[in-house]
C-alpha cells in the first residue's frame, strides 16, 4: 500500500476528528453520548464512516473485531 494513500486517509480522519471535538465543545458535551441528537448527527457519521476508512485504507470489507 502507497504511503501516500494512507496519508489521505488519516488525514481525512484528523479532519473529522476535529470537526466532532468542535461540535462537543460547542454543545458543552464530553462525549457524543451526552448529546440528544447522537444518532441523526451528520458531524458523527461522517467521523465513523472517516474512522472505518481509516482502517480499511481503501481496501472495503468488513471488519473483525
Amino acid at each position: 500500500m502507497h504511503s501516500s494513500v494512507s496519508d489521505v486517509f488519516e488525514q481525512n480522519l484528523q479532519e473529522k476528528k476535529r470537526l466532532l471535538q468542535a461540535c462537543q465543545d460547542e454543545r458543552k458535551v464530553t462525549t457524543c453520548s451526552e448529546c440528544e441528537k447522537m444518532f441523526e448527527c451528520e458531524t458523527r457519521k461522517a467521523y465513523v464512516k472517516a474512522v472505518y476508512e481509516s482502517m480499511a485504507k481503501g481496501e472495503g470489507g468488513g471488519f473483525e473485531f
